[in-house]
């Protein structure tokens, strides 16, 4: 996999820089977007809570907010990308019937193009945490492992929907469905200690575990539940491999189902 990423490096980045110009093309906010669109989950995400603590009597502080704009980023860069890696196959046909190249660079290239979108996004948000002077601690060593394992589990679900989708076109919209509600099974807006006894039903989707230990090293400057976090990298590197393995085997079937 390694090698042919690297044999085919110039392709992966001439098709991640065509991904971001087709996606701001004639845009007029341009890669504002990659800002402007977290905005709006971090904003509908602090309603949210504003009402639920309404609701429950109890007050939002400043460490809500600060958690809810930490967790917004990586699960907006997990949902865009699976949604564009989803379709990345069907929408490069073209490229598929005529010439030969690892399939799964199309891939890659769609959650390459969101990763740019995140990183932008990342220095708005270190921008704002300097401003709301939330600090830092040596806990942050944990941020590059849990980052680099969100991006696995990303990938790996992108290949396996990817190639499903060339076979059965509705995968997308289902995708896309699980994608809408799951926000609401994924401790984005809330904190899984919330739900008490039930907080294992929460944390068994993968992500919970990576975005509660992103929002333990950079918010509450804690280390992060480390059941929780092995669980999470284990699943990561399982779904990716998972999903490469499942990737290369129909991939040859690719051309014939276009």
């Amino acid at each position: 996999m390694i090698a042919g990423i690297i044999q085919y490096k110039d392709l992966l980045y001439m098709l991640t820089l065509r991904d971001l110009r087709v996606r701001y093309k004639q845009a007029f906010m341009g890669f504002l977007w990659a800002i402007f669109m977290p905005m709006i989950a971090i904003l509908a995400g602090i309603l949210f809570k504003k009402v639920v603590s309404i609701a429950s009597g109890l007050s939002m502080n400043l460490i809500d907010v600060v958690s809810i704009t930490v967790k917004v980023l990586p699960w907006t860069f997990f949902i865009s990308a699976l949604k564009f890696s989803v379709n990345s196959l069907v929408s490069n046909n073209s490229l598929i019937t005529k010439i030969y190249f690892p399939r799964e660079i199309l891939v890659y290239s769609s959650i390459l193009a969101c990763l740019f979108d995140f990183l932008i996004g990342s220095i708005t948000l270190a921008v704002l945490l300097l401003f709301a002077h939330t600090g830092m601690s040596a806990h942050i060593i944990f941020l590059p492992l849990i980052l680099i394992s969100l991006i696995f589990f990303t990938t790996g679900l992108g290949l396996i929907f990817s190639s499903a989708n060339l076979f059965f076109r509705d995968v997308k919209y289902i995708v896309e469905v699980i994608l809408m509600f799951g926000i609401f099974f994924t401790p984005v807006f809330f904190d899984s200690n919330t739900f008490g006894k039930w907080k294992t039903l929460i944390l068994i989707n993968p992500m919970g575990g990576l975005l509660e230990g992103i929002n333990s090293v950079v918010v509450l400057h804690k280390i992060p539940d480390i059941f929780w976090l092995l669980y999470s990298i284990i699943c990561s590197i399982i779904v990716f491999v998972v999903g490469l393995s499942i990737f290369r085997k129909t991939e040859f079937l690719f051309s014939e189902n276009i």
